[in-house]
């Protein structure tokens, strides 16, 4: 897949990196490569997985010379093996070195996230339910949109990508204004028809609340999993039900096996462990 994210986005997440990287000289490129020096680099894969980012990571040279050359052998979206090159670019060995760190940061995070949730969304397509793995807005601060769509690109679905896209009232905006009904109420008063609210339940109690309210997601909080499968039961199809909270590999097949319609997991993007990539540089 191409990377769905608009270029103006990635250019500003692209920019700000190599500006903390480059504030002023590469000390030892500048000094040490000469100014013509021309070479072509491989993005070697050094772990099996999927890929996501190679668009973002080339375009990291691009910025920093447009003269620079790139060739693409697995796209967003597509499984690597162990070896696999993933992609090569060719330009000057000064530009070549002063973009490495950068996209390779952004490669090897983007495409560790996709690799994690398609080993979670497996997981829950092996169980023959019909579940989904989501992320959360437990993501790093400035790197949301790329995140999200490395999401996608491993076979997952975005959860709402900030405050304003959805109403989701959580435990604390509950304690905070006094009871589920009453903060529902509230906000059906006040948003717009395109927005959907959800509501965080902590027990059985506040589970039959929530759907007495016919709203639109309940989600099950920190819920074991008989627990869970007994919300599913209660509420027969009536709210889109979410999981969330404590989610590890180990147990998303039991809790997709509940017959919950989404697993939302703060971990594949807020402490992801970063996909193993090499930039291999040939001087010509």
């Amino acid at each position: 897949m191409k990377s769905l994210i608009p270029q103006f986005v990635t250019d500003d997440i692209i920019k700000r990196a190599l500006f903390e990287d480059i504030n002023y000289i590469d000390v030892a490129t500048d000094f040490l490569i000469p100014e013509d020096s021309f070479s072509t680099a491989k993005f070697v894969s050094k772990d099996d997985g999927i890929i996501c980012g190679i668009d973002i990571a080339l375009r990291v040279f691009e910025i920093l010379d447009n003269s620079v050359t790139s060739q693409i052998f697995i796209n967003d979206g597509e499984p690597c093996k162990k070896g696999d090159i993933i992609a090569e670019v060719s330009g000057l060995t000064r530009t070549l070195l002063k973009g490495e760190r950068t996209s390779l940061n952004l490669l090897q995070h983007m495409s560790g996230i996709a690799s994690a949730v398609q080993e979670y969304q497996d997981i829950c397509d092996k169980t023959g339910k019909n579940c989904v793995v989501a992320e959360t807005r437990k993501t790093l601060p400035g790197l949301r949109a790329i995140e999200k769509y490395a999401v996608l690109a491993g076979g997952g679905r975005n959860h709402r990508f900030n405050l304003s896209d959805a109403a989701m009232i959580k435990d604390n905006h509950i304690d905070a204004y006094g009871s589920i009904t009453g903060a529902v109420n509230a906000l059906r008063e006040k948003i717009g028809h395109m927005t959907k609210i959800e509501v965080e339940v902590r027990d059985i109690k506040e589970l039959k609340e929530a759907l007495s309210l016919n709203v639109d997601v309940i989600m099950l909080d920190n819920m074991t999993t008989a627990q869970m499968k007994e919300c599913v039961e209660i509420t027969a199809g009536n709210a889109i039900l979410e999981a969330s909270g404590n989610i590890t590999a180990e147990r998303v097949k039991e809790i997709a096996e509940t017959g919950v319609n989404i697993i939302s997991v703060g971990a594949i993007t807020h402490s992801v462990k970063a996909f193993d990539i090499s930039l291999k540089i040939q001087k010509s």
